[in-house]
């Protein structure tokens, strides 16, 4: 069964941007950051957010936006990496910059909503989110942040929009192993399991029984209060039957 994460911001925002092979770590004593290029100085910074170093990378970037003040890629990574070092203020007016230089840049519109959504402006966030998917569609990762950031508004059905739309366009769009975007914060049990419930819905429809039954668990781990409405709700019906259901939820008695 693939491992799914509900309920945290992932380390990981999209927009990343690429290291490179093989990039050279540099020497932090000895670089003259003053006589290197541009292009010398994003390698340079792309190696120490690599090495996860996002002091020095901020550094690099911030030379290399010195000497070219409309690089909207180098105003992306300056965020990401402020965003890794926890300035998510500073992060979001980066991305903020690089999406007014590049008005068709989707990474760092998504990226924009990403920090309104870990200031827990969800508002704001979605805002952005709906930007970058109207730029890039079919990127599954968009419309999981969009599905976030509707369900920290409490606006359940626009969220279960967004994440049956992420899996239709990627059906490991939820799973551990891939660059998901962010997740719902769920900030207590009882939307918590809302929230799997929500998930367990979404898998039912799809088919995916075994992922529906593991949200479904965590509906009930999370005290889901109505949970036996499962074997109301017709979504669910292929499993009325299934003895793994039962084990989770009791079927109703006989009349």
């Amino acid at each position: 069964m693939r491992a799914f994460v509900w309920g945290f911001v992932l380390a990981a925002v999209v927009g990343l941007g690429q290291y490179g092979p093989a990039a050279s770590y540099p020497d932090r004593p000895t670089q003259n950051m003053k006589s290197m290029s541009v292009a010398e100085l994003e390698k340079a910074a792309d190696a120490f957010r690599a090495q996860r170093d996002y002091e020095h990378a901020i550094q690099y970037f911030r030379e290399a936006l010195r000497k070219d003040k409309k690089n909207a890629a180098i105003y992306n990574k300056l965020g990401m990496a402020e965003l890794k070092a926890g300035d998510v203020r500073a992060a979001r007016l980066d991305f903020e910059k690089a999406s007014k230089l590049n008005k068709k840049y989707a990474d760092a519109l998504n990226n924009v909503g990403a920090a309104y959504y870990l200031e827990n402006n969800y508002n704001q966030a979605a805002k952005y989110f709906k930007k970058a998917v109207a730029l890039e569609e079919t990127r599954a990762t968009f419309h999981i942040n969009l599905g976030a950031a509707w369900f920290g508004q409490k606006k359940l059905d626009p969220a279960i929009t967004e994440y049956r739309r992420a899996l239709e366009l990627d059906p490991e769009a939820l799973a551990q192993n891939a660059r998901a975007g962010i997740t719902a914060q769920v900030p207590n049990l009882e939307e918590r399991a809302n929230f799997y419930y929500m998930l367990a819905k979404i898998q039912a429809e799809r088919g995916d029984m075994q992922e529906c039954l593991a949200c479904l668990k965590k509906a009930k781990e999370s005290g889901h209060r109505n949970l036996d409405n499962v074997y109301k709700d017709q979504t669910f019906k292929p499993l009325w039957d299934d003895a793994r259901l039962a084990e989770i939820v009791p079927p109703p008695a006989a009349k």
